[in-house]
């Protein structure tokens, strides 16, 4: 029984090394398998120290030096500071534009006053011309008057006496004695502060910036409030003017309040003990009660801090005499000290520097002659006299 037990097993053996071998055989081949990933490189070598290179009064040996890593190119650079002119002469400089625009009047009265008979048609003529020119009516009439009794004292009239005659009467209506003297000097450690005023579209943002550049031109210390906190072009634009000559400006959230951002200029100015602080306000109709009230509390919150040395009215000369309510209720709101007179390069109405300040008692101080970042200059009556006659 044992013998055939053994026997079996071996058959077993047998059988499956036999059955084995077959699967090896013929077993069916395997799928070809994806390309193995390529090797990672070799990392580098560590770059190997040069020898420093030996310098005057160095001995020679072993010692290495590290170069320093190339420098990076800034990507955002910081502007370029702007020095621009002094103030002085400003006016001289830029009479040309001035006298091409106020031809129509300088010249037109010029040659209507040498004729050889001055009937009452040519008087008529004369205070056409002037009216024309935003003089006024009620001034139009004093000149017209003063003009008829110098003529008849002269009796004949050459073209110099001619030309006297006009600039005397010229120079007195637009007032060579009154003080235009701009504000702008520090009180000891507090800053003088100059509130820029004026309905939108005047060119008020602009004729801040540019007085921030003829105050530094001077050698000025300036710091510039944004306070038109409705309009975030204003800001930006503020911040390009103050950024391009060294200014420091202070600036607020968009429609936050003015009055906060007027006081924290004056707190900046002082702290940096600044010459001058110039506040430029939201363009405001005349005829929007709660905005002008606003003005009013711009002012008085200033004035908590510093005095307000000078409120400037920035107007357009060439909207003429429609200017001249606003100017009105402005200096009834904030106690305007001088005009900003805008644009006077692009008009033939010259007058409205005498009609500007005879209905508002307060003095041209500034007039703007271009669209160039220095046409802003002093008023000089002499000089704009000069160029309303010409040559």
């Amino acid at each position: 029984m044992d013998g055939y037990l053994g026997i079996i097993v071996i058959v077993a053996i047998v059988a499956l090394l036999g059955v084995g071998g077959l699967w090896l055989l013929f077993r069916p081949k395997a799928k070809d398998l994806p390309p193995a990933p390529p090797a990672p490189p070799a990392p580098e070598a560590p770059a190997v120290e040069e020898p420093a290179k030996k310098g005057l009064g160095e001995e020679d040996g072993g010692t290495t030096t590290t170069l320093p890593p190339p420098a990076v190119e800034e990507l955002i650079k910081a502007p370029e500071i702007e020095v621009p002119p002094p103030s002085a002469g400003r006016m001289v400089r830029l009479r040309s534009r001035l006298a091409r625009s106020q031809n129509v009047l300088g010249r037109g009265l010029l040659e209507l006053l040498s004729r050889d008979r001055l009937d009452d048609e040519v008087w008529d003529e004369i205070e056409e011309t002037l009216i024309t020119a935003d003089v006024g009516v009620a001034t139009t009439r004093a000149m017209v008057e003063e003009l008829r009794t110098k003529v008849k004292v002269l009796g004949t009239r050459t073209p110099e006496e001619v030309r006297k005659l006009l600039r005397e009467e010229l120079l007195a209506q637009v007032g060579p004695d009154l003080d235009r003297t701009l504000h702008t000097q520090p009180h000891g450690e507090r800053p003088a502060v100059v509130l820029v005023v004026g309905v939108n579209g005047t060119g008020k943002t602009t004729t801040t910036g540019k007085l921030a550049r003829v105050l530094v031109g001077d050698g000025r210390k300036v710091v510039l409030g944004a306070a038109d906190t409705f309009r975030a072009a204003a800001t930006d634009q503020l911040q390009t003017w103050g950024d391009r000559v060294g200014a420091g400006v202070v600036r607020g959230p968009e429609g936050g309040d003015p009055a906060s951002v007027a006081f924290d200029a004056v707190a900046k100015g002082i702290e940096e003990k600044a010459d001058t602080v110039i506040i430029d306000t939201a363009g405001r109709l005349h005829t929007k009660t709660g905005l002008m009230d606003e003005l009013g509390k711009v002012k008085r919150v200033i004035e908590k801090k510093a005095a307000v040395d000078e409120v400037l009215l920035v107007l357009d000369a060439t909207t003429g005499q429609n200017g001249m309510r606003q100017a009105q209720v402005f200096a009834e709101v904030v106690n305007v000290t001088g005009i900003a007179l805008t644009k006077l390069d692009g008009t033939a109405k010259g007058g409205i520097v005498i009609s500007v300040q005879r209905e508002l008692g307060v003095p041209v101080k500034l007039v703007g002659l271009g669209e160039g970042p220095d046409d802003l200059a002093p008023f000089d009556p002499e000089v704009f006299v000069d160029a309303l006659l010409g040559d």
